[in-house]
């Protein structure tokens, strides 16, 4: 394999006219460069990913911290990180958490090892110690789906999606709206409790009583979501209308329709709420929160800071669509 001293004999220049070349130092002059750029072409060179670590003091990774890699709206948003750091040198490796105690260790541990050179944190708020740990750290953090005021952010509105979803079920008619979420509390984001926040707030401000039998908060998946809606469908007055924290719940809720010969939208509406690519697949009516969207702008905030810290904590809130599909239907009232 051909080595950096190979590159620099060839170029008739020194090793260190080489590594300034590699680290796109605007010290070497254009003549110089193309001189050592054919040099390595001819050599097919690759340089040395642990010497050029040590020679620039950077790693080319970001590290993205998230919680149940196997959920199909994470998949989205690290869509989108991959798709951003495939246009530049970066690589990405994931830190999948499963427990409070693991996040807190990566967030603990990633800064002080210098192990990558950025960190993205997907849906997991840190609390106020850790939060200042990370702004006083030389390695950038950037939050997507969590918040923060001391550090940079991707945000949604959870409360505004959840009013949204519930007023377009009222808007169609329907009175008798259920809300089928994972659990209200949760250590991590707790983004379903704000778009439950959204739906109590949707029923209040259109005279709407609120029913305790038609709000079920258990665990998460599209299985699960079959049992707590079968609860739901079985009540003595069951909801006209369903309202899922997420998509992936809300196909479980047409899953267990379909089994009890239930006719969706005609006889039962879903909405749900992310905009995963199984919403389209099964024509579900949901909020998009552009999730491919957040990961690639939770890279972008990154690369800026990188390239220069900001003075101050920066935030975006991106937008939320109601995406109607063929799982909502106007009733007659």
């Amino acid at each position: 394999m051909p080595t950096i001293r190979d590159v620099a004999k060839r170029a008739n220049v020194g090793i260190a006219t080489v590594s300034r070349v590699l680290n796109s130092s605007p010290s070497v002059s254009d003549e110089t460069r193309n001189a050592v750029l054919a040099a390595i072409e001819e050599l097919d060179f690759t340089p040395n990913p642990i010497a050029r670590q040590l020679s620039t003091g950077r790693t080319s990774t970001i590290g993205v911290i998230l919680p149940y890699l196997t959920m199909p709206s994470y998949v989205e948003r690290l869509r989108g990180v991959q798709h951003a750091l495939a246009e530049t040198d970066y690589h990405m490796v994931l830190f999948s958490v499963g427990k409070p105690s693991e996040r807190d260790a990566y967030i603990k541990d990633l800064p002080r090892n210098n192990l990558v050179d950025g960190i993205l944190i997907i849906s997991l708020p840190p609390d106020d110690s850790q939060a200042e740990r990370l702004a006083n750290a030389d390695i950038p953090t950037v939050l997507v789906d969590a918040y923060h005021e001391k550090l940079c952010c991707i945000l949604t509105d959870d409360v505004k999606g959840g009013k949204l979803a519930t007023q377009h079920l009222i808007d169609l008619g329907h009175r008798r709206i259920a809300f089928l979420s994972e659990p209200l509390e949760t250590p991590f984001h707790p983004s379903t409790k704000y778009r439950y926040q959204g739906y109590r707030q949707a029923l209040l401000e259109n005279d709407i009583p609120f029913r305790s039998e038609y709000v079920i908060s258990e665990t998460r998946g599209r299985f699960k979501a079959k049992k707590m809606a079968k609860k739901l469908l079985g009540l003595p007055e069951p909801p006209t209308a369903i309202f899922a924290g997420n998509d992936t719940l809300a196909i479980g809720i047409l899953d267990r329709a379909k089994d009890l010969k239930i006719k969706v939208p005609k006889e039962l509406s879903v909405i749900g709420f992310d905009g995963i690519r199984d919403a389209e697949y099964t024509n579900l009516t949901t909020i998009d929160q552009n999730l491919f969207e957040s990961g690639v702008e939770g890279v972008h905030m990154l690369l800026k800071a990188l390239e220069a810290a900001p003075s101050t904590p920066c935030e975006r809130r991106l937008s939320l669509d109601l995406i109607r599909r063929k799982t909502t239907k106007k009733v007659k009232v």
